[in-house]
């Protein structure tokens, strides 16, 4: 732990921060960003820098994080696989012991949270999960955010998650625990979410359905995901049969409330998992859930940085 820091925390998965937290973080995210369209320079993490390694490949959590970062005064250096491969060209608690003594704070986009809990137990300083296979915390920070800008609070409200039991639903289930909403979940057989990788003790925070029309039905959001996730691109002609009517159209949206929001993380695939008309519709805020992605991220780098300002 570097000098002045206390009680450093990470932010390895949704349940890591208490509810009262994301209250926080939220209305810091919404300073954070009046400050930024407004053009005005905001730079409490001079001198400060984050180190992002990707061992998955990434557009959006690589721009959101860089340009972030940069924005907030601060510098970043960027690893990917090529450059350093965890766990193999050394321990990957050495290169954690290593990495975590010339920088500030680390973002790591990998395949297994287990490496990245490795990675995070032998760190001297915060880390951040910029996605793993089990979980992608930031984006549904992101989602959150994006929902309360457009329709306030999110708390009692129902989220429809209509296809793979993936990380992106895993996520959804803790952050409905953890603020007090439901998620709808319809997955096709097969591709159901394990319950015990979400990591959620309270069953009443989510309802499975069969039918995805039903998962739908009075949802004040939906949102989906491709259907083939980074890393299990061999099972992609398996899995386009197997999600057939899984796909987000307007018949599933008609069901919705009359003002329900369409998300999807991106990228997306107009066609398979939702239909160009809802992706590229009205209720759809999927552009400002993308930019949204820098903004949450911000506030959180500045909170595990510097704490609570104010």
């Amino acid at each position: 732990m570097k000098p002045g820091m206390s009680l450093m925390k990470h932010y390895l998965q949704f349940k890591d921060l208490r509810a009262e937290e994301y209250t926080y973080l939220l209305e810091r995210t919404a300073i954070i960003k009046k400050r930024f369209k407004n053009y005005e320079k905001y730079q409490p993490l001079a001198d400060r820098t984050l180190a992002m390694i990707f061992e998955k490949a990434s557009t959006r959590t690589r721009v959101s994080f860089e340009a972030g970062m940069y924005q907030m005064g601060g510098s970043v250096v960027h690893l990917t696989t090529g450059d350093s491969q965890l766990g193999r060209a050394e321990p990957i608690e050495d290169s954690a012991r290593v990495i975590s003594r010339m920088v500030d704070l680390v973002m790591i986009r990998t395949f297994a949270q287990s490496k990245l809990e490795a990675f995070a137990a032998h760190s001297r300083v915060p880390v951040i999960n910029g996605l793993t296979n089990e979980y992608h915390p930031c984006q549904i920070l992101a989602d959150i955010f994006t929902f309360i800008e457009h329709r306030g609070s999110i708390a009692g409200k129902t989220v429809a998650w209509v296809g793979d039991g993936n990380n992106m639903a895993n996520t959804w289930l803790q952050a409905a625990e953890v603020l007090g909403f439901t998620v709808h979940v319809s997955t096709p057989s097969g591709y159901e979410i394990d319950p015990a990788v979400a990591g959620v003790k309270d069953s009443g925070c989510y309802k499975v359905f069969a039918d995805p029309r039903e998962a739908c039905r009075n949802a004040d959001l939906v949102t989906t995901d491709v259907w083939t996730s980074m890393g299990f691109e061999a099972e992609n002609e398996k899995r386009k049969q197997a999600f057939a009517d899984w796909c987000v159209d307007a018949d599933m949206m008609a069901v919705a409330q009359p003002d329900a929001l369409f998300m999807h993380c991106l990228p997306a695939h107009r066609g398979e998992e939702v239909a160009a008309e809802v992706i590229d519709g009205p209720q759809s805020v999927v552009w400002d859930e993308a930019e949204n992605r820098m903004h949450v991220q911000k506030a959180l780098m500045e909170y595990l940085l510097l704490g609570r300002i104010g």
